[in-house]
């Protein structure tokens, strides 16, 4: 009957990907009970990160870090032969904000660092850093504040945590980094390729979706052009840089607040560029390496993948769009199952998805369909059977 491999992200709002693999799974038994299928939760970057090398192999390491406010939180990094995964948005993503209030001139990236300090500590030889979800807009320096770097006032004073303190910052001290970092390979894995600064950076346009209002965006990117400024020459009097080294992610005499993705997570992407030496790769293409895509699609005769919503952004780079193209790759065609699908099918045969199977069309309510989205998954499955799964042989349509 052939060999199904199911490689959703998360729908966000109402299941994991974990939780789409399983559902899924359940739909398809139902409708050929003697289908071969294999999941493969899959994510870009941000939230299920985590989860998602977990379910390829990756061991969970706890650890205990800052959240984006300070206070406290359990999260963990990814382990397997050297290499660690850390997923920004679990340490100090938006989901970890109290209440889910906004804390957009305060709220901090240490967290991440911490993750990453533990890491280094543990051993790692690698630390690949998953960006998405972010909570803060402090341009990494959190993170690089978790890893030894000291930001000083104008009275030697350690600046508090945020987006806003960064106007005050009057010196760097790089004294205390972590040694590890100068031996440690560092990648970051993200979806955007926004700069540091301007008015397609960092604040104004993911400050707002951070709770910042005008006002506070223009604190936000005061605090980030005084923190580029002196950061870019805090790092060009050091040899600062990873094993991986910082070529190629910009050009020549560019500085690297302009390089595409420094502005990402609110400006990590800057600080792990600039500080930390890290390559940036496109968050699913470089998760499906990792997390050994290629080897597991290699026998398989379709792809199952999707998404919360299938839209226009979805093909710039997300989670089902890398999925199909890398199935492509091995010449095996590629379906989606979505929540709802707001582009049409010529764009999606353009992005490798042979066909797209929306929870709406068999609940068109938004607020019902989000309740009910794990039943509706497993029916749509069984859709998905009965037009792709031939009971005598492999799948339908090539």
């Amino acid at each position: 009957m052939g060999h199904v491999l199911l490689a959703p992200d998360k729908f966000k709002g109402s299941l994991t990907a974990a939780e789409v693999v399983r559902h899924l799974t359940a739909g398809l038994h139902r409708a050929a009970p003697g289908i071969e299928v294999r999941g493969f939760p899959v994510a870009d970057g941000g939230d299920g990160t985590l989860d998602a090398a977990v379910s390829a192999g990756f061991r969970r390491i706890p650890v205990s870090v800052a959240g984006p406010t300070g206070i406290p939180v359990r999260t963990a990094f990814g382990y397997a032969d050297g290499v660690a995964v850390v997923e920004l948005a679990d340490a100090c993503g938006l989901r970890r904000l109290p209440a889910g209030v906004p804390e957009p001139l305060r709220a901090s990236s240490r967290g991440a660092g911490e993750v990453i300090r533990a890491a280094l500590e543990y051993g790692c030889a690698e630390v690949v850093l998953g960006l998405g979800g972010s909570a803060s807009t402090d341009g990494g320096a959190g993170l690089v504040g978790a890893l030894g770097v000291r930001l000083l006032d104008e009275r030697g004073a350690e600046l508090p945590p945020g987006g806003a303190a960064l106007r005050h910052l009057c010196r760097i001290d790089l004294t205390g980094l972590h040694p590890a970092v100068r031996r440690t390979r560092f990648v970051v894995a993200g979806d955007v390729d926004n700069p540091l600064l301007g008015p397609t950076g960092a604040a104004a346009v993911y400050g707002p979706q951070k709770g910042a209002t005008a006002g506070d965006v223009a604190v936000l990117e005061a605090g980030l052009t005084r923190w580029a400024g002196l950061a870019e020459a805090a790092v060009r009097d050091v040899e600062l840089v990873g094993a991986a080294g910082s070529a190629g992610a910009g050009r020549p005499g560019q500085p690297v607040s302009a390089w595409p993705g420094a502005g990402a997570a609110g400006g990590v992407g800057f600080a792990a560029l600039g500080f930390l030496g890290a390559r940036f790769r496109p968050g699913i293409e470089l998760l499906l390496e990792l997390l050994g895509f290629p080897e597991a699609v290699a026998g398989a005769d379709l792809v199952v993948t999707g998404e919360g919503s299938l839209d226009l952004q979805s093909l710039h780079g997300k989670a089902p769009v890398g999925v199909a193209r890398a199935a492509g790759r091995a010449g095996v065609p590629t379906v989606a199952v979505a929540g709802r699908v707001s582009v049409g099918p010529d764009e999606l045969r353009d992005a490798g998805i042979r066909a797209a199977y929306p929870l709406t069309d068999l609940e068109p309510d938004q607020a019902a369909c989000l309740d009910r989205a794990a039943e509706l998954v497993g029916k749509v499955a069984e859709t998905l059977a009965a037009d792709w799964l031939d009971p005598a042989g492999p799948p339908r349509r090539r």
